[in-house]
């Protein structure tokens, strides 16, 4: 018996983005994968175009930093920010939760995607207060 998916997967296109993250080529993830419609966002955490990390232990600057990389991403498959339909923040610190909820306000105050925030043990670096994750759908 035929896989349903099997026609999905030729009907679409499979486009990625990378970007200066170390950690994609070791770990073998890449930003963001669009397929048809749908964009998904890798968890993205405050690393600077240099490689190291943005405002080190700063919740607030590291959270604009984040969005700044999806909104990069984003933009590379011709999307932006108001594709964006589902975020989810996770936080080190979960007292940091107004400062990154308000700058995740200055992002999507009028676009109001579905969003979770959880707080977290601990992220890969222990510097980074904030990680990120998108999904976005486009037209075609």
């Amino acid at each position: 018996m035929p896989s349903s998916r099997v026609g999905w997967q030729d009907m679409n296109e499979r486009r990625r983005i990378t970007t200066a993250s170390p950690y994609e080529e070791l770990f073998g993830f890449c930003r963001a994968v669009r397929v048809g419609s749908h964009i998904a966002i890798a968890g993205t955490a405050p690393i600077g175009p240099d490689g190291k990390t943005v405002s080190p232990n700063e919740a607030e600057p590291q959270a604009r930093r984040c969005f700044e990389i999806i909104e990069a991403a984003l933009a590379g498959f011709g999307a932006g920010l108001g594709d964006v339909i589902r975020t989810r923040m996770y936080l080190t610190h979960i007292d940091d939760w107004e400062a990154v909820g308000r700058v995740h306000g200055e992002y999507f105050g009028t676009i109001q995607p579905a969003s979770t925030m959880l707080a977290v043990a601990r992220l890969i670096d222990p510097e980074w207060r904030v990680e990120f994750e998108a999904d976005a759908i486009v037209s075609e």
